[in-house]
């Protein structure tokens, strides 16, 4: 094969040669050695056209004689600087043709100038007188001028032979190389033959596999030594799919058996949700209110300490009531609410201010926002977002200022990055996650009330519309809570049936609220103890 491969080369560079050859012959021949023939020729009938004019108007003294020896002048001055360049480079060419120019001037010099110079109209008696010598010198002319056709002609002659040469080694040369590929092109397919058999039984298995037959073993054991490789690889590849298809299909059969068990949970839970709405909130009711009428039809009868043991339990009864309420709104984010619409979070934010009104008021509080852009999103998650947000800024209020809040909102991307800063309490950095987390409190209920959902129902309404809620950590003098929305709608998850107890659930069922209380933070340690802890999102 290498052989062969340097036998090509060498009869390639043979064959560029050749046409380079061929090609330098061609251009001398049509480019120099042709148009110079011609010029002389042309040249030649230019000297004799003056010859011939001055020798009519010497016998006739006619000036219409005179036209062909002043256009033959014009001619010959033509082809002598047309025949200069074309032998540019050509000594013994270029020497005949000053040869010839000198002959002529010394022509024209001695009969053609001083014959056309004579007056018109009679014979010019100067032609007879000078008749032998301007023979002679014009012979001279002639002879000369025949001294460089011949130059020439050899010239053309010399190079349509070396473009006959060139033409004739390049045919040797593309006819060597045509056998040469004829033969390597008989020997390649002797070769392959006992490649492409043994490659036939490796296709036929492959394609098997291929059609899902991955039991099928890959053959291949035949034939050259790198096929035989290719077909190992390609069987160890068979048995490694083989392999991993048996375990996606064993992972497969135990992701339906969890998402199989996971529905049933979710019934369940769905099962827990309508007796929590429902048939735990009555014997609550019943508690609560036995306790006042116990309260209000004995309370003749009952000391100051009995009085504060019914107290104890109503606020008890109405604080689980709460809270179930609350655990109901944070599992029904993101199920019962799935429907994507343009929500003006101008509006929302207006009518989240007016509920808290009263609160606002209460505490002085002056509340500033950016115009808010409209998203898609659900109208009654964002406002209970709104409202827990803001709710939480009043709630962890500093005692010693009044509240400010300030909302505001810009475009980042894809998402709308919206910032409520506050004059609060602040927020320890250590558990600028854990407000996050349910129930998890940084304070007791005497100091602030609350059951520890509203900031995570804050981030299940967030996470719900594309976006992520933080505490900014780098902020002093209060909280600002950052949070972010998508500002295109994502395809939302298809919406669930409501559970057929919740479709027959009973009159008077507690009507479900958002929990707007924010976290609380009791039990937690804290590091720092000198320094306020809180939230105000």
């Amino acid at each position: 094969m290498l052989a062969a491969l340097a036998v090509l080369v060498v009869l390639g560079a043979l064959g560029a040669w050749a046409l380079n050859r061929a090609s330098d012959s061609t251009d001398q021949l049509t480019r120099h050695s042709s148009p110079a023939l011609i010029t002389a020729v042309q040249l030649d009938g230019a000297l004799v056209g003056q010859e011939t004019g001055v020798r009519g108007y010497a016998l006739t003294g006619s000036t219409d004689f005179l036209q062909p020896y002043t256009q033959g002048r014009s001619d010959a001055a033509a082809g002598t600087e047309r025949l200069r360049a074309l032998l540019t480079g050509d000594g013994p060419a270029l020497a005949d043709l000053d040869a010839l120019l000198a002959r002529i001037a010394t022509w024209q010099q001695d009969v053609a100038e001083p014959v056309a110079a004579s007056p018109a109209g009679a014979p010019v008696p100067i032609a007879t007188t000078r008749a032998e010598a301007g023979k002679a010198e014009f012979d001279a002319v002639r002879a000369a001028s025949s001294t460089l056709r011949a130059r020439l002609e050899a010239s053309r002659g010399h190079a349509a032979s070396d473009l006959a040469d060139a033409e004739a080694f390049s045919h040797w040369v593309f006819g060597t190389i045509g056998a040469t590929l004829l033969l390597l092109s008989g020997a390649v397919f002797v070769g392959l033959r006992g490649i492409t058999l043994p490659l036939d039984v490796l296709s036929r298995d492959v394609r098997r596999v291929a059609a899902g037959d991955f039991e099928h073993p890959v053959g291949g054991r035949t034939g050259p030594a790198d096929l035989v490789q290719l077909a190992a690889h390609v069987e160890g590849m068979r048995r490694r799919l083989a392999e991993q298809l048996a375990l996606a299909e064993r992972t497969r059969e135990r992701l339906d058996e969890q998402a199989a068990d996971l529905r049933r949970s979710n019934t369940e839970l769905e099962q827990f949700a309508y007796v929590a709405s429902h048939d735990l909130q009555e014997p609550l009711r019943k508690v609560a209110s036995f306790c006042q009428l116990l309260q209000r039809r004995y309370a003749a009868q009952l000391d100051d300490r009995a009085n504060q043991y019914i107290g104890f339990a109503v606020d008890g009864a109405n604080r689980m009531q709460t809270l179930i309420n609350d655990l109901l709104a944070f599992s029904r984010v993101g199920r019962l609410h799935r429907q994507y619409v343009p929500v003006d979070l101008d509006e929302v934010f207006a009518a989240t201010r007016d509920a808290l009104a009263i609160p606002v008021a209460e505490t002085g509080a002056q509340i500033t926002a950016d115009p808010l852009p409209t998203l898609p999103g659900d109208a009654t998650q964002l406002g209970m977002l709104l409202q827990n947000l803001l709710s939480n800024a009043l709630k962890f209020r500093s005692p010693d200022r009044s509240p400010r809040i300030d909302v505001t909102a810009r475009r980042t991307g894809a998402h709308w990055e919206l910032a409520f800063t506050d004059n609060g309490i602040g927020i320890d950095p250590e558990f600028a996650e854990r407000i996050f987390v349910i129930f998890q409190r940084l304070h007791t209920r005497e100091e602030y009330p609350g059951n520890g959902i509203g900031l995570a129902m804050c981030k299940k309404i967030t996470e719900f519309h594309g976006g992520t809620i933080r505490v900014d950590t780098v902020h002093t003098g209060g909280t600002r809570v950052v949070l972010t929305l998508a500002a295109e709608a994502a395809q939302p998850a298809a919406p669930e049936a409501e559970d057929a107890p919740q479709e027959n659930a009973p009159q008077g069922a507690a009507p479900q609220e958002a929990a707007a209380d924010g976290p609380d933070r009791g039990g937690l340690p804290r590091s720092r103890p000198a320094a306020p802890v809180g939230t105000s999102g």
